[in-house]
């Protein structure tokens, strides 16, 4: 397992703690693999995701240190999403 992921897993476990975010969510980081979220628990692996969001590492990084705007990186390109938008707005509320 890589440490970029270990390390992205942590970030977004400590965003989303109490947040109360309820689903189920991908993400796909390019070149490193996939972290699944599951009612606000994350943990690196896959899963069937209401949503699934792919981004290069960097950016997800950004994302969950909360440097990067998800909604820019989204309208930008540097974010893709497949699926449900609503479960994605909701994660990003859990998120901010």
């Amino acid at each position: 397992m890589s440490e970029i992921l270990n390390h992205a897993v942590t970030e977004l476990n400590r965003r989303l703690s109490g947040k109360g975010y309820q689903g189920t969510a991908m993400f796909v980081l390019t070149g490193e693999g996939s972290i699944f979220v599951d009612s606000g628990e994350a943990r690196v692996g896959e899963g069937p995701a209401e949503v699934t969001l792919t981004a290069s590492p960097d950016t997800f990084l950004g994302i969950v240190s909360g440097s990067v705007n998800p909604t820019s990186a989204f309208m930008s390109g540097k974010l893709a999403l497949d699926g449900d938008m609503g479960a994605a707005m909701r994660l990003a509320s859990a998120l901010g």
